[in-house]
């Protein structure tokens, strides 16, 4: 995932910053505790797509 494009996204719920978790293919949020998807290489930023963490996740 480009580097550039990491920088200025952020979550669409909060709009904080995300973590980007290669092996798993994520961009997580800690504070909504949500990990976004991440699919060919782009993120998909909708909350209907987004798994909750689970309670050993952060």
């Amino acid at each position: 995932m480009d580097a550039r494009l990491l920088d200025i996204l952020v979550c669409p719920i909060c709009k904080g910053n995300l973590d980007y978790r290669k092996a798993d293919k994520e961009l997580v949020c800690k504070p909504c505790k949500l990990a976004f998807p991440v699919r060919d290489d782009i993120p998909v930023m909708l909350e209907d797509e987004a798994r909750p963490l689970g309670p050993d996740e952060q």
